[in-house]
């Protein structure tokens, strides 16, 4: 019996003196301490508790199933790349083998096919129960909206640490191309504005084959897929990637070692590959005076002071270097918000 029961019933079942008073009234009752009064409003309050749980969960349509893992069919937008080491799917696989499925996925009933069902997440546990271990699969079944399921799904991915930075960037492609508004983008990832612009950006930018063909990449931030992206904006770099990739061996690397080839690949030219002319150009004051030169080459840009400038002038640009660094991501990121 719980200590919630023993509580309530100790009040209840308390005896009381068989002798009458004089005056035949009976004897007063004993005083039940202010702890056992506070112990029987707690237990109340979490009946009440309980109760409203309840009440949430049947008015959410929540329903606990076991059903045959064939019948569900998975998300349309995909959120996650399958990798061909796959270790954390092993690991899920052999703990539902040896204490069950602790979580369930989410389902609604498919849209287009009676009697099937589309799981919101939960893809790999899917996957794990019926073509490995060939049991049911423990599921929610809720009515979801397509908006919601994306948004179900984004959340239940958000926290991850093993969800890469570009299975978050194509995944955020993935709602954007099928046709929900960049504020779903934002809800289904847990960001900004910004950061999602800068997601789709990269996602964007990359070739899909290439994205492919290096993999989830996880221990590749956004600043390098950023910078990648930059680079093979221009045609020569994304060739010389393109046949990176399509090298036998470049598939037998883990995948972030293919990455780095990739980078690798774009940032130096192939053999008998002229390299690009450096581009300069003078800089001059508003008064038109030539106070600068500037050369730019593919990998590096080099600001020369003019002879005739005073040397404090030197000095005087590095001190203001911070701040017009700072000033200059400002508006980059607000012009970036405005585009987006």
């Amino acid at each position: 019996m719980s200590k919630r029961t023993d509580t309530i019933k100790s009040l209840f079942t308390a005896p009381q003196s068989s002798a009458l008073s004089a005056d035949n009234m009976p004897a007063a009752l004993p005083r039940v301490s202010s702890g056992s009064v506070r112990s029987l409003k707690d237990s109340f309050s979490e009946v009440e508790k309980e109760n409203e749980e309840l009440r949430e969960r049947i008015a959410s349509g929540a329903v606990i199933l076991e059903i045959d893992p064939s019948l569900v069919d998975p998300s349309p937008l995909a959120d996650r790349f399958r990798d061909q080491d796959d270790s954390s799917f092993e690991a899920l696989k052999q703990s539902i083998a040896q204490r069950g499925q602790e979580v369930p996925i989410l389902v609604r009933e498919h849209p287009e096919a009676k009697g099937r069902y589309q799981s919101a997440y939960g893809h790999r546990r899917v996957r794990a129960t019926r073509r490995e271990l060939g049991i049911s699969v423990k599921a929610i079944l809720r009515s979801l909206s397509d908006e919601a399921l994306v948004v179900a799904q984004g959340l239940e991915n958000a926290p991850r640490e093993d969800l890469s930075f570009i299975e978050r960037a194509s995944f955020a492609m993935h709602i954007e191309d099928a046709g929900h508004s960049r504020s779903v983008v934002q809800d289904a990832l847990s960001v900004d504005r910004a950061e999602a612009s800068k997601l789709l950006a990269v996602a964007r930018s990359v070739p899909a084959e290439v994205i492919q063909a290096i993999g989830k990449a996880p221990k590749v931030g956004r600043g390098r897929w950023q910078s990648f992206a930059e680079l093979i904006k221009d045609s020569a770099a994304l060739k010389r990637v393109r046949a990176a990739i399509a090298e036998p061996k470049f598939a037998e690397r883990e995948t972030d070692a293919r990455f780095l080839a990739a980078f690798s690949a774009a940032t130096r030219p192939s053999r008998g590959e002229p390299s690009k002319e450096p581009d300069e150009k003078p800089v001059f004051s508003v008064s038109g005076e030539k106070i600068a030169h500037v050369r730019q080459a593919e990998r590096e840009l080099k600001l020369t002071i003019d002879k005739n400038v005073s040397t404090t002038f030197a000095a005087f640009l590095v001190d203001q270097l911070p701040a017009l660094f700072d000033a200059f991501s400002k508006k980059s990121s607000g012009q970036e918000s405005t585009e987006a």
